[in-house]
């Protein structure tokens, strides 16, 4: 019983595919996306896929060396030979192609066949080893802490803002692309292709792009989607029977799971404010208001009386730092600060 290949053997063995691969003029745009993938699969597919793409520049060299000592060889003794071009990719940051073809040049035949050899050798590799480039997928999760954003630019062009104490996974394949919320808050800005549908799973349900701008919250179990461009469809609770529901721009879903999904207008901009460091709020309690600061800021925010939880917000908190953000509050409301363990402590006035 032979061993499985170890990882570097493996990375080794698919980096030369790829460079087979790659050097085909037939290479087209999915073999993009699946090279990128790859190289970003594990920790050694860059370092071997260098080491891959030398051996095969060395090749090319020692080709043209060959080239050079036959050009005068008679025609009865010669066969053509054409000297593989660079593959198109041929840096991990796609440089272009190098033109390593020569033709016209001569080769015999008991010198060319190692050669043809070597290349369906190559070609064969790259179908052995490598899946179909729909079948490949490279899949990153991403999380933030209290007062932390992250901007994720994705290969495809799109972009994640991921919120404050919010966890997130994304899988890119040649299929689809797919993303995962487990908890938190993000705006996706999404180059729409019909090919390759985005989709994002979060508090059960399925948010699917139609080509759009759009703000998804889960949090606690609810969720909130609000559309400022295009469309999305979001399935049915926990992709159960019913028919998905569509938004458009201006529009905001809320499903809570001790209720009923609700559908209402709104002005997206107020949801999207918290990446430019701002939060609106109209009536909504205190207790909602504190626990979105204590997102933001490290210095936590604790209610000590129940009854000032339920006190209305409605207006827009700038997010500089913890004591600013109650010293202004407290021109609105009846509250006082004082300082805790944690950071303040919100007392009735």
């Amino acid at each position: 019983m032979t061993d499985s290949p170890s990882r570097e053997d493996r990375a080794e063995a698919e980096a030369q595919a790829w460079v087979a691969r790659l050097s085909h003029d037939g290479a087209g745009g999915g073999d993009g996306l699946a090279f990128d993938a790859w190289l970003d699969a594990a920790p050694g597919n860059r370092a071997a896929y260098g080491a891959a793409l030398a051996l095969w520049h060395e090749f090319g060299a020692r080709a043209n060396d060959i080239l050079t000592e036959l050009d005068g060889l008679p025609d009865g003794e010669s066969a053509d030979l054409d000297v593989p071009p660079a593959p198109a990719w041929s840096t991990p940051s796609a440089a272009p192609r190098r033109a390593a073809r020569r033709s016209g040049a001569r080769l015999p035949m008991r010198r060319w066949l190692p050669v043809a050899a070597g290349a369906a050798l190559a070609a064969g590799l790259a179908l052995a080893v490598l899946p179909p480039a729909a079948d490949l997928a490279v899949a990153k999760t991403y999380t933030t802490a209290k007062g932390q954003h992250q901007r994720i630019a994705l290969g495809d062009g799109s972009v994640i803002d991921l919120d404050a104490e919010s966890r997130l996974s994304v899988s890119l394949s040649g299929a689809q692309r797919r993303v995962t919320l487990a908890e938190g808050q993000a705006i996706f800005d999404v180059v729409h292709d019909a090919k390759r549908p985005f989709v994002v799973r979060a508090a059960g349900r399925d948010v699917r792009d139609i080509g759009t701008q759009f703000d998804v919250k889960a949090r606690d179990g609810q969720l909130t989607v609000t559309v400022a461009r295009g469309r999305v469809a979001i399935s049915a609770d926990a992709g159960g029977p019913g028919r998905p529901v569509e938004l458009g721009p201006g529009q905001r879903f809320e499903a809570d799971p001790a209720g009923p999904a609700r559908l209402t207008a709104v002005d997206p901009q107020e949801t999207f404010s918290w990446r430019a460091g701002r939060l609106v709020y109209r009536a909504q309690p205190l207790s909602e208001v504190v626990a979105d600061l204590n997102r933001q800021f490290i210095e936590q925010t604790e209610i000590a009386d129940p009854t000032l939880a339920k006190l209305p917000i409605t207006g827009v908190i700038v997010l500089d730092n913890p004591h600013a953000v109650m010293s202004r509050l407290s021109l609105m409301l009846p509250i006082r600060t004082v300082p805790s363990g944690k950071g303040l402590m919100l007392l009735r006035k």
